[in-house]
């Protein structure tokens, strides 16, 4: 990841709402804090169960040659600046109108123009950069499943604190929120 999300998911306002804890209660708001980051790193980016971003963060995908279409890691690809580094040495730009984002099940890419001619690289092992934004955009525009999974799964590791007693099983149910939501490798 090059730029880290601007914000979580789910805020803290909204986690001590979810565990019934009051406002002014700031004793515990650095361990909800990290309960919010687990949960979320549960779910978000290249190591999460998703497999994709879930508020717009920032990704460079490198590759060592052209290819007519250049697959992206994740889907909901908002934005694509595609560089290189040539012959010279020198870095060089791609004309955002030689190329396309597009999306189909399998997740984002970039299609090139039959216009491109694809130009030569240097010795670079990673000539080839696709610079991404990738999200839903703003906490705001993440689905009401994939928010109420994080809640469950923080309301469980707040509960849960300690190892569970023999016999306990915590609750599945986030899973089954985000399962329309998780992707499946190609």
């Amino acid at each position: 990841m090059n730029t880290a999300p601007a914000e979580t998911p789910v805020s803290l306002a909204e986690a001590k709402a979810h565990l019934r804890v009051e406002p002014e209660v700031t004793a515990e708001d650095g361990l909800i804090t990290g309960l919010v980051a687990a949960a979320t790193a549960h779910l978000d980016g290249r190591a999460g169960i998703l497999g994709r971003c879930i508020v717009t963060q920032t990704w460079v995908q490198k590759y060592d040659h052209w290819h007519r279409i250049m697959r992206l890691p994740f889907p909901d690809v908002q934005s694509v600046a595609v560089s290189y580094v040539d012959l010279d040495g020198a870095a060089q730009t791609v004309a955002p109108g030689l190329y396309t984002i597009q999306e189909d099940a399998i997740g984002g890419y970039v299609r090139f123009e039959d216009a491109f001619a694809r130009p030569s690289i240097g010795p670079d092992v990673t000539g080839v950069s696709i610079t991404f934004d990738a999200g839903f955009g703003v906490a705001s525009n993440v689905p009401s499943a994939i928010k109420a999974a994080i809640l469950l799964h923080i309301g469980t590791l707040y509960e849960y604190r300690e190892t569970m007693a023999d016999g306990v099983q915590p609750t599945n149910a986030h899973e089954m929120l985000i399962a329309p939501y998780r992707r499946v490798s190609p």
